[in-house]
This record gives C-alpha cells, structure tokens and sequence, in this order.
C-alpha cells in the first residue's frame, strides 16, 4: 500500500540504531526522491515497478547498476541454497497443487473424521463389554444361574413346562453348528453392550457427537443391566440391547411420494411405483430387523418390547402394524406356552417382587434402575450410601434432562410414548412393592397363569432406563459436563468391572459331562431322563461355587425330569417355595418324596458322584457309567 504524501512517507533505518525501535525520517529530495511524482505505467500485479523487461532481453536479465531482489537470484546464490518453496538446491520444483485436489482432500479428511465418530458408540460399547466381562471372556463358558450354556447343545430337546428359553436356545444351537459354543456365548454377551450403546446413540442426533457418547455408555452401563446379567438373563437382555432400535423404528416417519409431484410415464412411471411400494412398506422392514434381538430373547424381552413400542404406536398412529409385528415374533413361545400346561403359583409374586437394595427403601432402589428380587443379583458395595446417592442423582439428572426435551423444537416423535411406557413399567415395578399391588397380582395369578410374567415386576425398569440415556444427552449436551457424562455411569456403578469382581468368570466342562451326553443322545429307545439330587440349581466345586441351574436340563435330545420348584430367601432370613410349572416335574417330585422309585417315568437317572445310587439300582436302574462327577444309571 502506497503511504500518503506528508512529513511521514519517507522513512529508513539509521544502520547504527538496527535493532531498536527508532526510525529516522528523511525528507524528500536527492537522495530519497518523491517516488509519488513520478509516473507508473500499468503493470500486472505480479510486477514490480521498474521490473518491466525492455523487448529483446531474455528472462531473468539485471539492468546494470542494479542489484538482484531476493527473489530473483538464482537458486545457488540464495542463502543457503533453498529456492522458494524450501526446494533444495538441484531439486524438481514442484507443480502447483490445483484449488480442487486441495478440497478433495479437505473432503476427505472431514470424512474419515465424520466416520470414525460415527463408529465410536460401538467402539465404547466393546470397551465398556470388555470391561465389565472380564474374566468371563478367557478359555470356557460362564455358568451362572439362567446362563447355562453346554456343548454341543441339541436343537431340538423335548422340554416340558413353559417355553422359557424359546427360541433362545435354538439360535443357541443353530450357531454352535458353525462356530464353537465358547465363541457363541462371548459373541452374545459382548452383543448385548454393543448393541445397547449404538440403539442408545441413535436415539440422539448425529450432529451432538459426544452427547450420543453420554447416552450410549449410560444405557450400556446401569444397575438394571448389570443385576439382570448376574442372574443370567442374557435372552432378556439381548432385547433390551435391541429396543433403542425398535423405538427408533416406529418412532421415524415413513417417506411417502411429494404430494405436488407431477406422474411420469412409461419407465418412470415403474420405477416410480416400486419406490412408493418399497417407502410404504420401509417402517415395517425397519421394526421387524430391530425387533429380531426380542424375538430371539423370547417371552420376556418380547414383552418389555411391547410396554415399550405400543404407547409410541399409539402417539404416531402406528398400533395396528406395531401390534401384528410384536404378534407375529412373539408365535415362537406363545404357541408352545398355550399347549404346555405349564402352572403359576401366586406365591412367585411375593418371591419376586422389588425389594430395597440400597439405603432408600424399595421406591429408592427402583428409582435408582435397581431393586430386584434376588440379593445375588447384587453387585459388591452397591448399598453403600454414597454409590446408592451417586446413582439417585444421575437418574434425576436423565429426568429433568428429558422433561426440558418436550420444549425442544426438535423434539423426537417418540418422546410422549416413551414417558408413558416408562411411567408404567415404574408402576408395574412398584406395584409388588405394597402389600394391596401384590393381593392384585395374586388375583390376576389365580385367574390366569398368562398373568404369571407380572410377578417380576423389576424387568419392566427397561424403558425407564432408556428414558434417563436419552435425558441425560439433554441436560449434559457438550463440553466438560458432556465428557463427565460419558464417564459417570461406570463411576457410580464400579464393581460391574472385572466381571463384577470375578462372579462371572469362564470354566470348563469335566469330561464325565460330554461322556453321558454322548451315551445318553446315541440311545434311539424312548424315556425320559431323571436329574438328581432333586432340585433346581447347582454349586460346583469346577465352577468356584457359583450357583447355576442345572445343566442336565440343556444337555440331552429326551425330556429332562428336574425339579423346577424355586426358593427364594426372604429378608428377614427365612425361604419361599414357589412350586414348579410343569406337571410332570411335579408328578416325578411327589413319587421321589413316596420312595416309589420302581414308578419313576424315566430310562436314565443321572446323579452326582457324592450320591448313592444304591436304592435306585434295587429299583432296577443299572450304572452304565461311572465316572469322577457323574454316575449313569439306565432301566
């Protein structure tokens, strides 16, 4: 820029004073002349005045008397030999790079930026899983209550009772075919963080990149997930992993042609109407895939799916497609259930209601994601008062975070359905909390046994829970309270790690487990199988003590005679019974307790090897396997 005229527009440094902040002014004339009177012709931008080239000498040429700019020395003369671009001397000047390949690459850059924060919910759920599983995911399978996996489990077996592990057991078995049951059951327990942390990030827009990490890591990491997996209900919790997704489903809007759009002919016009075909029927491809984890989980997931989906359903107008979905994956154990003849006893409603497990009574715990009925489902130090606070005011944060959501302009679809059906899945929790909800309970029990899966009041916590993941994005939404939010679930619920201090932890099967199994699945005669000592669960010395239900119930192609009654201890010390479910179990316990073994309607009895099978072999069982556990006895 050209300095205007004035007793300022000439200056230069005095050599002596160079380094100081001193500047000598120097008034015009000979030696420092008006540059502004003389005249410049027009020159590119690129040309200095008095750098124009007269015509007929070459580029690069120095009139005399004149020194070489900087710029214009040749490459060897420059200081240190480096050329403008910080070539080296003798080097290839490079080609200029063209304005396109520079945002080409900015592109696509910004792309693998965008792709790595789109997988990073499923990369901090197999964290989290690897974390909280442990040493459950080293060399064998978990046996812990319902989680009773065994080898080469048959796809088929003839159970009685009500269908339970339908159709659970069948993928079970269908994958064991293709892959080793060990990596099976991992797969399926690290599936369940997996699955829960990306449906939970999907429920919050993509642009609040770490508010999606908040979400996903609380609903990956909570008191109700963590009980649930210590009691071994992974079927369930494979569909409460899935029903972020399925909420998702039903609550986005279908894509239905433009209303003003003008008809095509022809191509077109077919073209056209398979797209309305394919948009039309896109919600429903959309609820049945994220319903499969349900479907495969069986009667309870899909039962929780349901509290969940259908007052969403109503909200969007939706009940009808929602309902026959829901209907349609729930024929799998409601067919078998309704020929089973399976039985309830209403005193599984107080063996299963909600109770306290922190210093706030029932409501406190409930409200907490906890409260269930069994102290073993407990993690270590969880009824400490300061966790049990830490957690209370979490849950709070999710509800006032998900209550300032309704005046949200961007307020998702499902907000309304998802408050009621977590309203009402706390009431269900709630209700065996009190004495006139639990004379309720009894009532529908003994009217109908379809009414038994109300008795575990504590799994229909589960839109709760996903109510609170999606709040908390709301009231912690970026910054340092969001990155707190990412980290606090498992701070407040610690002992989850290292498979909840080693309760869950990997073994192996003995030999004499595989050795009756094989005898037992190559006899084509016909009979059942008696399991003894009668009773329901099992505590190995192999497996460290840990309680787990008998695996003889899952490790034979014939029925499995066992007894399926429940006890269930009592705060105050003592035990509930809840009587079994299936009539025949109930028949073979009544004969067991007459000593009327020669009735028993087995082939096989197999009984531990602390037990004498010395009645047994006069009532004309014959021990065909002997072994260091196990000892087999054949009619």
């Amino acid at each position: 820029m050209r300095p205007e005229s004035g007793p300022l527009k000439h200056m230069r440094l005095d050599p002596e004073r160079a380094g100081s902040d001193q500047t000598e002014i120097v008034p015009p004339g000979p030696e420092c002349p008006d540059s502004s009177d003389r005249p410049v012709p027009d020159q590119p931008e690129h040309v200095r005045p008095g750098d124009e080239r007269p015509e007929g000498e070459p580029m690069g040429h120095v009139p005399p008397g004149r020194d070489r700019a900087e710029g214009d020395r040749p490459e060897d003369e420059r200081p240190g030999g480096v050329p403008r671009g910080g070539m080296p001397s003798g080097g290839v000047r490079p080609e200029r790079v063209p304005p396109e390949a520079v945002r080409a690459g900015g592109e696509r850059l910004e792309w693998v930026r965008l792709g790595l924060w789109r997988v990073a919910p499923a990369v901090l759920g197999l964290g989290l899983a690897v974390l909280a599983l442990g040493p459950a995911l080293g060399q064998g399978l978990v046996l812990r209550y319902d989680l009773v996996f065994v080898p080469d489990p048959p796809l088929l077996p003839d159970r009685g009772g009500f269908p339970r592990a339908v159709p659970s057991d069948l993928v079970v078995a269908l994958l064991s075919r293709v892959l080793p049951v060990e990596v099976v059951q991992k797969g399926l327990l690290v599936g369940v963080f997996v699955l829960a942390a990306t449906g939970a990030a999907a429920l919050v827009p993509p642009e609040r990149r770490l508010a999606r990490l908040v979400a996903a890591a609380c609903y990956a990491w909570n008191l109700y997930l963590a009980q649930r997996l210590l009691l071994g209900q992974w079927a369930l919790l494979l569909g409460v992993a899935g029903l972020p997704w399925a909420v998702r489903a039903v609550g986005m809007s279908g894509t239905r042609p433009a209303s003003g759009a003008r008809p095509a002919s022809g191509a077109r016009l077919m073209s056209g109407a398979r797209a309305t075909r394919r948009a039309r029927f896109a919600p429903l491809t959309r609820l049945g895939a994220a319903l499969l984890p349900a479907a495969v989980g069986g009667f309870q997931a899909m039962l929780v799916s349901a509290l969940t989906l259908l007052p969403i359903a109503v909200a969007r107008r939706r009940v009808t497609v929602v309902a026959g979905v829901l209907a349609l994956f729930s024929l799998p154990w409601a067919v078998p259930a309704l020929g089973s003849g399976a039985v309830t006893d209403p005193a599984g409603v107080d063996a299963f209601a909600a109770r306290a497990d922190g210093p706030f009574g029932v409501l406190g715990s409930l409200l907490s994601l906890g409260g269930i009925w069994s102290a073993d489902a407990g993690l270590p130090g969880q009824e400490s008062w300061w966790l049990a606070t830490a957690r209370l005011l979490m849950v709070g944060v999710g509800l006032f975070g998900y209550v300032r959501l309704r005046s949200d302009p961007d307020r998702p679809a499902w907000w309304g359905g998802l408050a009621v059906a977590a309203a009402a899945g706390f009431g269900l929790a709630a209700l065996g909390a009190f004495q006139p909800g639990r004379e309720a309970l009894k009532w529908l029990v003994a009217l109908w046994p379809g009414f038994g899966p109300l008795r575990d009041g504590q799994v229909y916590l589960a839109p709760l829970v996903l109510l609170v993941a999606v709040g908390l994005t709301a009231a912690l939404r970026s910054g340092v309270s969001a990155s707190v939010g990412v980290v606090a679930p498992v701070l407040v619920l610690p002992t989850l790690a290292f498979g909840a201090f080693g309760r869950l932890a990997a073994v192996t099967y003995p030999p004499d487990w595989t050795a009756v199994q094989r005898i037992v699945n190559a006899d084509p005669a016909p009979g059942a199988l008696l399991s003894l000592p009668w009773g329901a669960h099992r505590a190995f010395a192999w497996n460290g003590g840990r309680i787990v239900l008998d695996p003889a119930t899952k490790l034979f192609e014939r029925r499995v005679l066992w007894d399926d009654t429940l006890y269930v201890g009592l705060p105050d010390g003592g035990r509930l019974r809840v009587r079994g479910e299936d009539p025949l179990n109930r028949r073979a316990g009544e004969l067991l307790a007459a000593g009327d073994l020669a009735r028993l309607p087995a082939r096989y009895v197999l009984v531990a090897a602390s037990q004498n099978g010395f009645l047994l072999e006069r009532a004309g069982f014959k021990t065909i396997f002997r072994g260091k556990d196990l000892h087999l006895l054949r009619r």
